[in-house]
């Protein structure tokens, strides 16, 4: 009796796969009693790249009295990542609904890919309702998508 295949995972992207690309320097407190960085710091690590996206205060993309909250974030942790030194963050846009986005990121050290992420991020007003994302909002968004 055969076993069937194990599945394959893909290859873990590069950062030049991604249209927007932005660092973090990596704190000697982001480190965990293992030595490296705790999981929990990569979160804010793509917490930095998502930010860098959506609050740039050269092309901002929410309207007035609106603004964004992560609403689903799924993560894979492929590597550690090691103090000192830097993180390269990696966002792209995946999808654009009314109110929604999905970005892809991915955060590499050293030119390795350790943590790939989906994230939705929605568009609201102050009461917290999705609110439809403006013509220009979409074209900075649609700049950022894989073929960006």
């Amino acid at each position: 009796m055969t076993q069937p295949a194990k599945p394959t995972r893909p290859p873990p992207p590069t950062l030049d796969q991604f249209p927007h690309r932005t660092w973090d320097k990596i704190r000697y407190r982001d480190t965990d009693r293992q030595g490296h960085v705790n999981n929990a710091v990569f979160m804010t690590l793509l917490d930095t790249g998502r930010t860098e996206l959506f609050y740039d205060p050269d092309h901002p993309l929410a309207d007035p009295g609106c603004t964004f909250v992560t609403a689903r974030l799924s993560m894979d942790l492929l590597a550690e990542i090691n103090w000192p030194g830097r993180v390269d963050v990696g966002t792209r846009v995946a999808a654009i609904g009314r109110s929604s986005t999905t970005v892809e990121q991915a955060l590499f050290q050293s030119g390795r890919c350790a943590a790939t992420a989906t994230v939705v991020v929605v568009h609201v007003d102050a009461s917290g309702r999705g609110q439809p994302l403006s013509e220009g909002a979409l074209d900075i968004l649609r700049a950022c998508g894989p073929a960006g």
